[in-house]
Formats: C-alpha cells, sequence, structure tokens
C-alpha cells in the first residue's frame, strides 16, 4: 500500500481500537496502520498489530501528518483534537463525538443502498451496532412482505460503555458475591445481577440518551431502505458484558409463515437459525462477524405478527463497518 493510503487509529488501546486492530491484522488493508494513542493515555510503550511489535504514537499532529484515514476510537476529547490536527484526512467516528457537526454522516455499509455515495469531506460517523441489526432485519423482512408495525427491546451491554463500563459491572458483581459495597460511577446503579430501564441521576452519561441516539440512528438508516416503518423502541441495560440482544416484534400487513420470514432473512451478514437449531445468544456470538437471528415463532395472540430474536457482538459489528468505510475511501 502507497504511503499516501496510510491508516491512523487513535485509541488502539480501547475496546473498540482493539476489535479494529484484530478486524486488520494480517489484512493488506492494516499493513500501514499507525497505533495512536487517546488523548490521556500513556505513549512510547511497545504493543502488537498483526503479530509485530508496534509503538504507540503520541496523539500530536505529526503523528496524523501521513495518515488519510484516521480511525476514532477513544474519547470526545481525542476525536475533536483528531479534527483540529488532520482536517484533510478522511475521518471514521466510532465515538459519537462529531454526530452533530454539518459535515457528519451516519454511516453502516451492510445495510446502505447499492451505489450510496456522500460527499468527499464528509466525517463518517458509524452507526450504533444494535441500530444496524434491526436494521438488517427489518429491510430483509419489508422487502418480502409488507411490514404495519414494530417493536424492539433492545438489551444493551455494558461494554457500551467503554473499558470502565466492562470493569464495574465486574467490581460490582465481585462486591456483591463478598458482601462489600459496589463501584457506581458508571451507571450509578447497581447493574450486577439486575436489568435497568434508567441509569442513576449521578450516572454521567443517560440512558435515555443513548435511547434517543440509537434511535436517532435507526430512523436514519431506515430511510435509506424505504421497507420497513421505524419500531417502537425501549433500551434496557443488561448485566453483561458485550454483545447486543434483541427482541424483535413485527406485525405484517399478512402473515407470511415462519418459513417465509426465514428465507427473507438469509444470506449475506444474517446467520439465521430454523426452529430446529439452539436460538442465537450475546456469548456464541462473541467475536462473530455479522448478527444471528433465531427463536423465530408466531404471535399466539396476533395472526399477522411474528417474534424474532438477535444477537450480535456490538464492538465487532462497528468495526466491520468502519473498516468498509475506509475500503470505500481508499
Amino acid at each position: 500500500m502507497a504511503e499516501t493510503q496510510t491508516l491512523a487509529l487513535v485509541g488502539s488501546e480501547s475496546l473498540m481500537g482493539r476489535e479494529i486492530r484484530d478486524l486488520l491484522s494480517g489484512n493488506s488493508l492494516g499493513q500501514n496502520l499507525k497505533l495512536i494513542a487517546a488523548a490521556d493515555e500513556e505513549t512510547g510503550k511497545l504493543t502488537e498489530q498483526s503479530g509485530e511489535p508496534a509503538l504507540l504514537l503520541a496523539l500530536e499532529k505529526e503523528s496524523l501528518e501521513s495518515a488519510n484515514v484516521v480511525f476514532l476510537a477513544a474519547t470526545a476529547e481525542s476525536s475533536q483534537k483528531v479534527r483540529e490536527m488532520a482536517p484533510h484526512a478522511h475521518l471514521i467516528d466510532l465515538t459519537n463525538a462529531t454526530e452533530d457537526v454539518p459535515d457528519a454522516r451516519l454511516r453502516a455499509p451492510m445495510v446502505e443502498p447499492p451505489g450510496y455515495q456522500v460527499p468527499g469531506d464528509s466525517v463518517h460517523v458509524i452507526a450504533n451496532a444494535a441500530a444496524v441489526a434491526i436494521t438488517m432485519v427489518l429491510s430483509r423482512l419489508g422487502a418480502a412482505h409488507k411490514i404495519t408495525r414494530a417493536l424492539a427491546h433492545v438489551f444493551g451491554p455494558a461494554s457500551e460503555r467503554g473499558v470502565r463500563g466492562v470493569e464495574e459491572l465486574q467490581q460490582q458483581t465481585i462486591a456483591l458475591l463478598s458482601f462489600k459495597s459496589q463501584p457506581r460511577e458508571v451507571f450509578d446503579a447497581q447493574l450486577a445481577f439486575n436489568l435497568l430501564p434508567r441509569y442513576g441521576e449521578e450516572a454521567p452519561v443517560a440512558l435515555e440518551e443513548c435511547e434517543l441516539r440509537l434511535e436517532r440512528h435507526l430512523a436514519t438508516l431506515l430511510a435509506h431502505s424505504g421497507h420497513a416503518p421505524i419500531p417502537s423502541l425501549r433500551l434496557i441495560q443488561a448485566p453483561v458484558f458485550h454483545g447486543y440482544s434483541i427482541s424483535l416484534w413485527v406485525e405484517f400487513e399478512s402473515n407470511p409463515g415462519i418459513a417465509m420470514i426465514e428465507q427473507a432473512l438469509g444470506g449475506g451478514d444474517v446467520d439465521v437459525r430454523t426452529g430446529d437449531t439452539e436460538p442465537p445468544d450475546s456469548v456464541g456470538m462473541a467475536g462473530q462477524n455479522g448478527i444471528a437471528v433465531g427463536g423465530i415463532a408466531a404471535d399466539r395472540n396476533h395472526p399477522r405478527a411474528a417474534w424474532l430474536w438477535i444477537a450480535t457482538d456490538n464492538l465487532r459489528l462497528q468495526a466491520e463497518n468502519a473498516i468498509s468505510v475506509a475500503r470505500q475511501l481508499l
């Protein structure tokens, strides 16, 4: 790959950064990948990329000068700094920090229509993984069978709050089993062995804010497909480390039957688990590409509706879409 097509990964030690590194490992696209620390991380230390030692660079203008494409996988503060330091690079934002800037465009190549294009100077904001998963299912179903209504319960993982969220869930679990006090800096509530419809008042980010972002992303992605209405949506914080699980209810104009639903969903990045196989779960989807759909069943109280269960690795799905955007840009 030419030096003019160097990639940079800001926040290479974050959960999302490690996912990007894993997917680019051994890939020709990752041969000229610069690993750059977040603004508050230690620099100059050795890390690993594609089985080889690599130096973690400081977040400085010199580190970004030769980068054509920059993945933003650190913090909102780091993402804003990169915009100032590398005004001519293509930015792929996995932090949502640039979502509100005028030139931001929501991206998810997995569900974008053929020939979809954005202006060349856009900031590419990668869509929420649950929004991508629901769009994949509804757009495929809607293209084959008219959908009148839908409803989704989305069970989110602690890793959506980064390393701090994962560590807090782990520490809460250990503390509860040891009869000790629990840390509550991220969720401001007990998440271990629990389900949360909202965070505590002192949480730095409200769960309602996350739900609104998910709904915005979903509305944008579904508008591109044109096949399905936006579902009623509820985001629930689950006591799991990684992976979204989604319970999706779909009402059709006329019931196509389970077999036709499975047929409409099959292929590409969707693994359909038919009635004679185990439904997907977040543990089984860890590190797996795409999404899995199973547990498809008719609604016993509604002749035109069906239930579906969706599982996906939240970090892997976003990283896949980010790398697809990078391929398009290069």
